[in-house]
């Protein structure tokens, strides 16, 4: 993705929703309503959204689908939004889009598409289209606010083919034995609790996502810069200039 194709990182953090078409925009659920639709099941429907070919070979091989073969496209129109309905995706999409409702077509080209028919309140009906381009901003966004990059892994060889869908499976069944446990209950808890977020335990929840984890982030890249300063003033710590100055800017743009 070339830099100039990143989202509005502005608008992410302000929060407001983002028109893909005329039809379909996503919008950045807050940290309250990620709790009250489930933590769990909320960030495995996301990343099941934006899942490729390698993240589920070892799936995609059971299957007898080859991982390494299927476009991130063709995976999604085929397999995964089929498990998401309206229920599922509103907190992301509105009431209105239903995934796994919409009909798999083809236009004059051969290029397949996906299209929902929804009734209006004048007896007519509007069109919700998903093509390949509307996907990828789609999948563009999800990642942008929940700071998750594609999965570029290659297999290059039919050994490293099969490591890769080895290790897959192994992963998948070891944590099948692991308890769940909240991804983000330690870092709601260590920033209520430090002494730079101004937010507490009750206001905290109105955050939307991407804001959140920018303050996750923010925090961490101020304590660092001022530990190495710190330390560089002191006359016994680091040599400051041997410090790259994107380090000790605590302004700067988060990685």
């Amino acid at each position: 993705m070339k830099n100039k194709d990143l989202p509005d990182q502005l608008v992410l953090y302000r929060g407001c929703p983002h028109k893909i078409t005329d039809e379909i925009s996503i919008r950045i659920p807050s940290l309250e309503e990620i709790c009250a639709y489930g933590e769990s099941a909320y960030y495995s429907m996301v990343h099941m959204l934006c899942s490729v070919g390698v993240d589920l070979c070892w799936q995609l091989e059971e299957a007898n689908i080859p991982f390494d073969q299927i476009s991130d496209f063709e995976l999604f129109y085929s397999i995964l939004r089929c498990y998401f309905g309206t229920e599922q995706t509103k907190i992301l999409f509105g009431e209105y889009l239903n995934l796994k409702e919409m009909t798999l077509r083809k236009n004059e080209k051969g290029e397949a598409y996906l299209e929902q028919k929804i009734a209006t309140e004048n007896d007519g009906y509007k069109t919700l289209t998903i093509d390949e381009h509307t996907y990828y901003e789609i999948v563009k966004y999800l990642r942008a606010f929940h700071n998750l990059k594609r999965n570029d892994a290659v297999a290059g060889t039919n050994s490293c083919r099969i490591a890769f869908i080895e290790d897959a499976k192994a992963e998948y069944e070891a944590a099948q034995n692991k308890p769940r446990t909240s991804y983000l209950l330690p870092l709601i808890s260590t920033m209520v609790n430090h002494d730079g977020f101004k937010r507490n335990d009750q206001t905290i929840w109105d955050m939307n996502i991407f804001a959140f984890m920018d303050s996750v982030k923010r925090v961490d890249k101020i304590r660092n810069s001022n530990l190495l300063l710190q330390s560089g003033y002191s006359g016994f710590g680091i040599d400051l200039k041997k410090i790259k100055k994107e380090e000790l800017n605590y302004m700067g743009a988060l990685n």
